[in-house]
């Protein structure tokens, strides 16, 4: 469908109002069981790095902000202005981390593609799929989809070590 069209379906706004102007998405958070395997996860398996943290003991939970940045010199070294780069980012993940919920076997969260189903996925774009998903399959990371199930053989989903599902794509054309 074409850009044209898209801004023609029913409920898009014709122009979005001046005061849109310069907002980004910044992040989104999921909660996460264990903060030293996801961590591990999110840094080690998908190239993620930590930019800040913000933990909050009286409510006893703490959010870490990763972003997806080969650059490290462009993250300031400063907490105030880090926090304040962080914040002004597009695509960036908080994890918050519920403390004690890793010493509960028991527990989980529900990662929305269960019943009922809410959230679906993240998703990371990569230079070339198959190699990515070869790494993946290497580390031993679970999969949801691999590229030679179903019917959409340029996509695969991986999964964190909360069940969360991660698209994992390349945004170049695909070659089977």
């Amino acid at each position: 469908m074409s850009l044209a069209k898209l801004l023609e379906l029913p409920g898009v706004t014709a122009q979005p109002e001046a005061a849109t102007q310069g907002y980004v998405f910044n992040h989104t958070m999921i909660r996460v069981k264990d903060v030293a395997k996801s961590l591990d996860f999110y840094t080690r398996v998908l190239g993620f790095v930590p930019v800040y943290e913000m933990d909050f003991p009286e409510a006893e939970f703490t959010n870490y902000y990763l972003v997806l940045r080969a650059d490290r010199a462009a993250i300031p070294e400063d907490d105030a202005a880090r926090l304040a780069w962080a914040l002004a980012q597009p695509g960036v993940l908080e994890l918050t981390y519920n403390y004690g919920t890793e010493q509960d076997p028991a527990f989980h969260y529900h990662h929305g593609n269960g019943e009922p189903r809410g959230f679906g996925h993240l998703c990371v774009s990569v230079p070339d799929v198959k190699a990515a998903c070869e790494r993946f399959e290497q580390l031993g990371v679970p999969f949801q989809k691999r590229l030679t199930d179903g019917r959409m053989k340029h996509i695969a989903f991986i999964k964190d070590p909360d069940g969360y599902w991660i698209e994992i794509l390349q945004p170049t054309p695909f070659a089977a």
